[in-house]
Parts: C-alpha cells; sequence; structure tokens
C-alpha cells in the first residue's frame, strides 16, 4: 500500500455536520451542504434514526426496505438512503465470523452502496454547477460575485489552484471539470472490500477507514509493522464511514498518482460513455504496490460479485435513515 492523502472532512454526530477545511459547518446528510449546486433553498429531507443491535435487525430492515438480494436480481437497482454512523467493531470480531462469506458480502455491500450514491449525489451536484458556470464563462459572461467566489472554492478544495485570490482562467476550468466527477459504484465497492476486508479489518473498526488513507495526522492509527523509513505515518480515522467514502472519492478526484484514472473517465464522457469502474480499475496500479496483481483482484471482486451492473444503481427518494449500531461490541 503507498502513501495516499484525502481531504480531512469532520463529520459530526447524528447529525452528520460537515467541515471541510475553514468551510461553514452545515447540517449533513440534509439538503443544504457547503458547495450545493441546487435551489437556494432545497427541500430538506426528513432523517429517521434506527438502531441496529443484531444480523436479525439488519435483516428485517432490508426486508421492510425492499433492499434485499431478490430485489436486485429482478433488476431493481433503487438504492435506500440509509446511512450507517460508524462501523462497529463487533463486526470484525464477531458478527462477520458468525454468518455465511455470502452473508457477510451482502451486508458490506448493502451497507457501503448507499454511502457510495450520496458521495457521488454531493459530486454531481456541484459539478451541475460548475459546468454552467463554466459555459458562462466561456460565452465572455461574468458570473456573480458569489458564483465566481463558490467556483474558486471548488477549485482550491479539487487542488486546481492554490488559493481563492487566483483566478480561474480556460487551462484551470478545463482541469476542473475533469476533477469534480463521480466514481463508478462498482469500483468503490470493490475498493472497500479488498482494503477494508469486506469491513472486518482493525483499522474499520477502529476507525471507520474502508481504503487504506495513509495519513501523518498524530490521530492517525499507526499500523502494527509501520514501515520506519516511510515516516511515522498511519492509517487516516474518520467520524463515519460516509466521511471515509468522501475521503477516497476526493483522493482519486486530485491526487497526481490517479491523473490516469481521471483522464480515463474524461475519455470515456468525451465519447458519450458511462464511466464503468472495470475501466477505471484498470488504471489503479499505483493505488497498491501490488501493481497490475491489485487491477486483477479488483477486476476479480466485480466478477466473482456481478458487482458491474452497481454502476447502475441510484438512491431512492425516501427518507434519510441514520442506522446506529447499539449494544455490546459498538
Amino acid at each position: 500500500m503507498i502513501p495516499r492523502v484525502g481531504c480531512l472532512v469532520t463529520i459530526c454526530a447524528l447529525a452528520f455536520t460537515l467541515a471541510c477545511g475553514d468551510k461553514t459547518p452545515t447540517e449533513y446528510p440534509a439538503e443544504s451542504e457547503a458547495r450545493s449546486a441546487g435551489p437556494a433553498n432545497p427541500r430538506e429531507r426528513p432523517t429517521e434514526r434506527i438502531e441496529i443491535a443484531s444480523p436479525a435487525d439488519v435483516e428485517a430492515l432490508f426486508e421492510k426496505l425492499g433492499y434485499t438480494p431478490e430485489a436486485w436480481q429482478a433488476g431493481i437497482r433503487e438504492v435506500p438512503r440509509m446511512y450507517i454512523t460508524n462501523i462497529p467493531v463487533r463486526w470484525g470480531k464477531t458478527t462477520s465470523k458468525e454468518i455465511t462469506v455470502l452473508e457477510k458480502k451482502r451486508v458490506f455491500f448493502r451497507f457501503l452502496a448507499p454511502l457510495v450514491l450520496r458521495s457521488n449525489e454531493l459530486i454531481l451536484r456541484d459539478r451541475t454547477r460548475a459546468e454552467a458556470l463554466a459555459s458562462q464563462i466561456r460565452a465572455g459572461k461574468q458570473p456573480s460575485t458569489e458564483d465566481r467566489q463558490w467556483l474558486q472554492d471548488l477549485a482550491v478544495y479539487y487542488k486546481v489552484i492554490d488559493s481563492v485570490e487566483t483566478e480561474i482562467d480556460s487551462a484551470a476550468l478545463d482541469e476542473l471539470m475533469v476533477r469534480v466527477d463521480t466514481v463508478p459504484v462498482s469500483l468503490v465497492l470493490a475498493q472497500g472490500a479488498e482494503e477494508s476486508g469486506w469491513g472486518t479489518s482493525r483499522f474499520a473498526g477502529e476507525g471507520n477507514a474502508l481504503f487504506g488513507q495513509w495519513s501523518w495526522d498524530e490521530k492517525a492509527m499507526k499500523p502494527e509493522q509501520q514501515r520506519r523509513a516511510l515516516g511515522n505515518y498511519g492509517i487516516a480515522a474518520f467520524e463515519t464511514p460516509l466521511q471515509s467514502v468522501m475521503a477516497y472519492a476526493q483522493n482519486l478526484n486530485t491526487h497526481r498518482t490517479y491523473s490516469g484514472l481521471r483522464a480515463k473517465r474524461a475519455e470515456m464522457r468525451r465519447k458519450g460513455q458511462s464511466p464503468t469502474g472495470r475501466a477505471l480499475a484498470a488504471t489503479l496500479t499505483s493505488y497498491s504496490e501490488r501493481g497490475e496483481a491489485y487491477v486483477k483482484t479488483l477486476h476479480s471482486i466485480m466478477d466473482v460479485n456481478h458487482l458491474d451492473a452497481a454502476d447502475e444503481a441510484y438512491l431512492g427518494d425516501g427518507p434519510n435513515i441514520l442506522l446506529i449500531p447499539v449494544g455490546e461490541g459498538v
């Protein structure tokens, strides 16, 4: 595993308060996030909180929501807006060992998919607004002061410019649109499974870390066999699994190591194609020291678990459901 840097986003408590960099915290995952491309006063989605204490609770909820293997096999790609608030330690230590491998995989994928789709939803909202402003600028029209400030903030977040004082020229606009883009669900599911051992790793249980992102922060979780030659690094810890997904997406969208992924994605869009997890996974030889073998592993996970169809998944229009693990081993 090589060093990787993601955006440090703090999402606090059950309301998922978002604060990225020096931006003002806003309620999350309600419809009022920072950098929102939606209307000024979008409809706030109701939020429900459900406690889960056992595998039986989880299966009962999946059944109630119609979020089942049978529905998926029938071609239903709608995914409920349910967001688990933390990965309980008991999942890695006991629960995942008490169920079949197939059940473990199904639980992991069904918990991770809504988080991926939510992260993509926020990215797409930003992309839509940025595209409109870019078209306006290219047509020789000046955006409002508010819109220009928003665009500069976005460009800083995506590391296209170093400061909000920097003007965004045509080349910067082009690069911004390459970076502000979604990550195919199948790719995130495959990498999450591989990097976290289906959510059972120590780092997943202790810090909701699903993608093995390196960090030199003092709060980073230290590996048991740390390679001192690489410095006093650790694995980035997150307040929620959603924070981990968002940081992973921002990492792929900004780090120079993954410029190949972004170029491939942009090329597919220019050709009128939807980027797929399978195609983008082929560019990730540098995500792991294993190189091509790592890519083969991702493709194998996609094949064995029939993940290609996950790229067709979408969030339903129901309420936000915060899933709160309770009981022993949380």
